[in-house]
């Protein structure tokens, strides 16, 4: 299999690629940097491009089975409306391009990040793939972003929007932004700590990505997260545990909201999701539950 992966250089891209050579297959993948940070491979090949922008890019989509779209600003940023413009023209601009391009390619697969910020902040409500879009910033693009993707199955492609919950791994993602407070003796619950946390172990997202290549009753909206999501006191102790460090120092809302301005809506937010179409389609996962992977996380 072919794959071409937009946004290969960052995290989630890097461990991907080598999970899919490792495998046989052959990786075509994309970056804003000048060079492609893993050893080179026979059948591996990078191409730079801006992808919020038409180019020569799209050409190399023709000899794809398969395109995985992982582009997209970080949300983990002061949300100017400068800032917020980025990070909604990075994902939806391309995947308009993406979509466009595979009209003339052979391939029938695209596996478009999306994001469990979709739901918006639902409490304690169990979502599955069958629940309704929230409100806010991230829904409202998790919308745009989605719709853009689902274009493609127009032209007859399978299109997955891949709701990833938080992506937890040693060489990025959110750990080391998690891990930095409980380093200082001063990790603890944010605001009441009551909010629940999706989350999936960086290896089981990338097998599962590779599962979605092999089962084709995979389609439409697809939750990527654990099947045991934790309430943020919960996951807080979790880590202070096996750190052996102290937990019972909050952060009060009203503090991050104040540093953070209004990123702290995300930070807050509660999404209690459950991935209903992996768990049917037999996907079995390493990691199920949080505190085994981050003891396989930490112990590295």
């Amino acid at each position: 299999m072919h794959v071409f992966i937009a946004g290969g250089t960052g995290f989630i891209g890097k461990c991907l690629t080598k999970k899919l050579l490792e495998q046989g297959n052959h990786v075509t993948a994309t970056g804003t940097r000048s060079n492609f940070m893993l050893e080179a491979h026979p059948r591996l090949s990078y191409v730079q491009a801006d992808m919020t922008r038409k180019g020569r890019w799209q050409e190399s989509l023709a000899e794809a089975d398969a395109v995985v779209n992982l582009v997209g600003k970080t949300i983990f940023g002061r949300w100017t409306k400068a800032y917020k413009t980025q990070i909604r023209e990075s994902r939806i601009l391309t995947t308009h391009n993406i979509v466009e391009s595979l009209e003339s390619s052979r391939q029938g697969l695209l596996i478009n990040a999306s994001a469990v910020g979709f739901y918006g902040s639902r409490g304690d409500t169990i979502l599955d793939e069958d629940a309704p879009p929230g409100s806010g910033f991230l829904g409202e693009v998790g919308m745009d972003w989605e719709s853009a993707a689902l274009e493609g199955e127009k032209k007859g492609i399978r299109v997955v929007c891949a709701r990833f919950g938080i992506v937890l791994g040693e060489e990025g993602g959110a750990v080391n932004k998690m891990l930095t407070p409980f380093k200082f003796f001063i990790g603890g619950p944010l605001g009441n700590g009551e909010q629940w946390f999706s989350w999936i172990h960086i290896d089981d997202l990338c097998a599962a990505m590779i599962w979605v290549t092999e089962n084709p009753e995979l389609k439409g909206p697809v939750n990527f997260c654990a099947p045991n999501p934790v309430r943020n006191k919960e996951m807080t102790k979790i880590i202070g545990r096996i750190l052996g460090r102290p937990t019972f120092i909050p952060t009060p809302a009203f503090a991050i909201r104040m540093v953070m301005g209004e990123l702290a809506s995300a930070l807050l937010s509660s999404q209690r999701c459950v991935p209903k179409k992996l768990v049917s389609a037999d996907f079995q996962y390493t990691y199920p539950d949080i505190e085994s992977a981050f003891r396989e996380i930490l112990q590295k």
